[in-house]
């Protein structure tokens, strides 16, 4: 069964990094400066475990008084299928709402897209790069 954190603490950020090191610089070749940026410390860090291993995870930064911006979200290839990514998202949906976010906006890669609309996410703007891959933005609101 998957448990999932959140918080700002350090063992937490740590477990996250298991995720996105796998994830981004293992699999898809993101240079690890680019991935380990200084805005963790401003963010709210969601892990989940299924164990004590973390298996999937993401990253909320407020970026407006009520806007949040989902960072990072990653699920390691053998967990994939499972819905995980998309407990992280609803629980990223239910700590916004509980900091009074009204909107979300995320920067998804091309690929995701469908996974993202089918959480009621739309996309805007033109296609970017972002670490050398094609990105979208796309944002939710309530």
């Amino acid at each position: 069964m998957l448990i999932i954190q959140n918080g700002q603490d350090e063992s937490l950020i740590t477990q996250a990094r298991v995720v996105r090191e796998k994830v981004f610089i293992g699999e898809q070749g993101i240079d690890p400066d680019l991935e380990y940026d200084t805005l963790d410390p401003q963010c709210i860090h969601f892990v989940g475990t299924i164990g004590d291993s973390p298996v999937t995870t993401a990253r909320l930064r407020p970026i407006e008084e009520t806007v949040g911006k989902v960072e990072r979200v990653a699920t390691i290839q053998d967990f994939r299928g499972n819905g995980y990514a998309k407990e992280i998202m609803l629980e990223i949906e239910r700590v916004a709402k509980h900091h009074h976010l009204h909107e979300l906006r995320l920067g998804a890669q091309l690929t995701a897209l469908p996974f993202y609309e089918k959480l009621g996410y739309e996309a805007y703007g033109p296609e970017f790069l972002d670490a050398d891959l094609p990105h979208r933005m796309m944002k939710k609101t309530w």
